[in-house]
């Protein structure tokens, strides 16, 4: 999980994800369009985020297709953000309950 915190800590790999969350399978020059980044450093950013397993590559043809691979994220939602709602959810409902009761 660790390398999936130190891909996410970076804006240009998390704006890569983001482009693969909107339309999903590009290649390389496809993510590399309008980006303010060299061919190399983008190639170079896949590779961390394959790395952490947030994005998986299929061969077509001669192309590369890259695809967003979320089970990672969520995982992380799962183990780090969930169970800090949870007590939150819970205040509220409580919260909720009491000012219904004395509203009666």
């Amino acid at each position: 999980m660790d390398d999936v915190f130190k891909a996410l800590a970076d804006g240009s790999r998390r704006a890569l994800l983001d482009r693969l969350h909107a339309r999903n399978g590009q290649t390389l020059t496809e993510l590399c369009d309008g980006l303010a980044m060299t061919r190399q450093a983008v190639t170079k950013h896949l590779a961390i985020l394959e790395a952490a397993n947030l994005v998986a590559t299929i061969r077509h043809g001669r192309e590369k297709l890259h695809y967003l691979n979320p089970v990672p994220i969520h995982h992380i939602g799962e183990r780090w953000i969930k169970k800090f709602e949870r007590g939150k959810l819970t205040a509220l409902s409580d919260l909720k309950r009491q000012l219904e009761k004395r509203d009666e």
